[in-house]
């Protein structure tokens, strides 16, 4: 595109949008003609959260790399200023005169435009083979300060080309506790492209920044620059390297001797072959421990609140209106207050949740959970950083299935994509906290810890099966990774992140939760008895129980083939929050027992494994919670699988997925009994 805006890259349909944590897209492009400007720049050095504070999107952000695997699309928009066109006679008809705005373009993180993996293959055919018509109109690289020549490689590669280059300079405050001084005048003088110093983190810089890529586009396109012959690879390199070497020399300055980081000191026990994986298992466990703890109270005022003056209120109003004691009520009351009303009281438990480990990424701590599992990760075949896409399952696994894109190897991405939906995601979190609650009492935490570490071990255990059968001669590269400086977190960040994650639960509970509630409420108002009406039916008696009654048998050698328990699990298929407002459902339209008070729902769970267990319900819980986490986490994880390694894949990890799950759950229960 030119200055004079009358060409604009095809941002869309043409490129995918990120998604903001695992639902939806994050934002629409600018104004038709406004200039396109690019983000790009390695993993880990604050691009997407410079792409957040720019366009005031929320795209997912975390202190590791991988985090970015597809494009992100937003708006740039700036205060106008004065007149910065070079260009003679425009009469203020160029792109550099208008004050509205850019179109704001996230490329996947990458370390140069030599790709080794899909997401960097996207980012070398946005810069380097789109066509003429399609080029962008500047692209920021951001550049990691800490890491200077690593992160001009980069830059390097760019100003042999015709793209407007402008530099923004992160982590200046961890060089200079590093002993390095960065002095961005003279470091834009040897690269021979505008320097600005930016803290997204602390929205710092960001006008200036503005500044320079508006004088930029007010310049010619700079002509390609050829250091060596296309043909000689190795000289070219060699002078890449020499060129950075030299900027690098010129733009920095070192303070005394070299010392030791903070991060340096704190690794020295984060990254220890033996006291590594005892920290991280002992963080994850404080995690969960106060999440539960702290949440309790909370939910169990939110619960009051729905099964008390809510549902109140929802009748009383049905009754002046006429429909009080009809399907209508029962639609409401029974249906959309009872199963969604009791996954919003998990709410808090989500937000709590969504704090800490927010806290533990902006930190930095989570990068080191990849070097910390390397050794564990190549045992089954795959590199550390393939932990990477498994810790973002443990948030959700649609996202997690799409950052497999950082795996160079097909095989590699394949098998991870496999194993992902062995992770604990949080919308099984919510059933473990509900479970571990009414079974095991304060031991809650603990409980969902112990899944958690289930997890980590199913992953393993079956990647070394399928590697063992399908993948045997599949290896491994060492990890090769940049370690993010800890750093305190920020309220703004930490604010962000919990609130993305947040939006994404609240959209399941108002989309989907809704839907399959209605769904649960129509079949359990069907009656398969005759003389029996629509809606008054008793829940035992319904299309729905009939359903649930067929499919129970299966989980019998389990110890929980209550046919309440394995319509949950059914509904389940669609999404795990649905699992806690199918019970709901189930026990609120169901006659109490004498002496049963009809409000406890935590009774009424317990009474079915009681009961389908034969005396052995605790055995019976465990079984049916490790079948919870072992098979098909829902629908949209399905999806995802089939975007990204195909449906035969997809089915053969179903497959997988339920074979495991079934047999595991089995084996607990069968052994469990003999002892509990």
């Amino acid at each position: 595109m030119t200055a004079t805006g009358t060409r604009r890259l095809k941002v869309a349909p043409a490129l995918p949008t990120i998604q903001a944590a695992c639902h939806g897209p994050a934002g629409r492009g600018a104004g038709e003609g406004a200039p396109v400007v690019a983000l790009a720049g390695a993993p880990n050095v604050g691009k997407s959260t410079l792409f957040n504070a720019l366009t005031g999107l929320r795209a997912t952000t975390g202190n590791w790399p991988g985090t970015t695997v597809d494009v992100g699309r937003g708006v740039w928009r700036f205060r106008a200023g004065d007149r910065v066109c070079a260009c003679e006679h425009c009469e203020g008809t160029c792109a550099a005169h208008q004050p509205s705005e850019f179109t704001l373009v996230d490329l996947p993180g990458a370390y140069s435009l030599d790709p080794i993996s899909p997401d960097e293959e996207l980012t070398r055919a946005l810069l380097v083979d789109a066509p003429a018509a399609e080029r962008l109109d500047a692209v920021v690289v951001v550049v990691d300060a800490a890491h200077l020549a690593r992160s001009l490689h980069l830059v390097c590669q760019l100003r042999e080309s015709t793209h407007r280059v402008v530099v923004a300079l992160t982590m200046t405050d961890v060089a200079r506790q590093a002993g390095v001084e960065v002095d961005s005048h003279a470091l834009a003088e040897a690269v021979g492209c505008p320097v600005v110093v930016v803290d997204p983190r602390r929205r710092t810089g960001l006008d200036n920044l503005t500044r320079f890529v508006r004088e930029s586009l007010a310049r010619p396109r700079p002509t390609a620059r050829v250091v060596a012959p296309a043909s000689d690879d190795l000289a070219r390199e060699d002078e890449r390297f020499g060129w950075i070497e030299a900027a690098v020399d010129a733009g920095t300055t070192t303070s005394g001797a070299q010392r030791m980081s903070f991060s340096d000191r704190v690794d020295r026990v984060a990254l220890h072959p033996v006291a590594g994986p005892l920290l991280f298992l002992a963080v994850m466990w404080l995690v969960f421990q106060i999440t539960t703890t702290v949440a309790a109270p909370l939910q169990d005022a939110l619960d009051g609140l729905f099964t008390g003056p809510v549902s109140d209120a929802v009748r009383a109003g049905l009754g002046l209106v006429g429909l009080g004691g009809t399907w209508v009520e029962g639609l409401l009351v029974d249906g959309l207050v009872a199963g969604v009303g009791m996954l919003l009281t998990f709410v808090p438990l989500m937000a709590l949740m969504f704090v800490l480990l927010a806290l533990l990424e902006d930190s930095g701590y989570l990068a080191r959970a990849a070097v910390v599992s390397d050794k564990l990760m190549r045992s089954i075949g795959l590199p550390g950083k393939a932990f990477l896409p498994l810790i973002v399952g443990f948030g959700c696994n649609v996202p997690a299935i799409s950052a497999t894109r950082i795996l160079g190897d097909a095989r590699q991405r394949i098998l991870t994509a496999l194993l992902v939906p062995f992770t604990s995601c949080t919308a099984r979190l919510t059933v473990y906290v509900m479970v571990g609650t009414i079974f095991f009492g304060r031991a809650a935490g603990t409980v969902v810890f112990v899944m958690y570490l289930l997890s980590i071990l199913f992953v393993v255990g079956v990647g070394l099966a399928l590697r063992a059968t399908l993948w045997r001669t599949m290896g491994a590269e060492p990890l090769v990774l940049d370690l993010p400086p800890y750093q305190a977190p920020t309220l703004r960040l930490t604010a962000s992140v919990t609130w993305t994650r947040l939006q994404g639960f609240l959209r399941t509970a108002s989309g989907i939760i809704v839907v399959t509630v209605c769904a649960v409420w129509l079949l359990q108002s069907i009656p398969t008895q005759q003389g029996e009406s629509f809606g008054s039916v008793p829940v035992e008696d319904s299309v729905y129980a009939a359903g649930a009654r067929a499919v129970a048998p299966v989980f019998a050698p389990a110890g929980f083939d209550a046919w309440q328990t394995t319509s949950a699990l059914v509904v389940g298929f669609v999404a795990k929050e649905a699992v806690i407002s199918s019970w709901a459902q189930t026990y609120a339209v169901t006659e109490p027992a004498e002496g049963e008070d009809p409000g406890d729902l935590g009774a009424a769970i317990m009474g079915a494994f009681e009961e389908s267990s034969g005396g052995h319900p605790l055995p019976a819980v465990w079984a049916f919670l490790i079948f919870l986490m072992a098979y098909t986490p829902c629908v949209a994880t399905v999806a995802a699988q089939h975007r990204e390694i195909g449906l035969r894949w997809t089915l053969f990890g179903i497959a997988v997925q339920l074979a495991v799950a079934w047999t595991a759950a089995v084996a607990v229960f069968q052994i469990g009994r003999l002892f509990w």
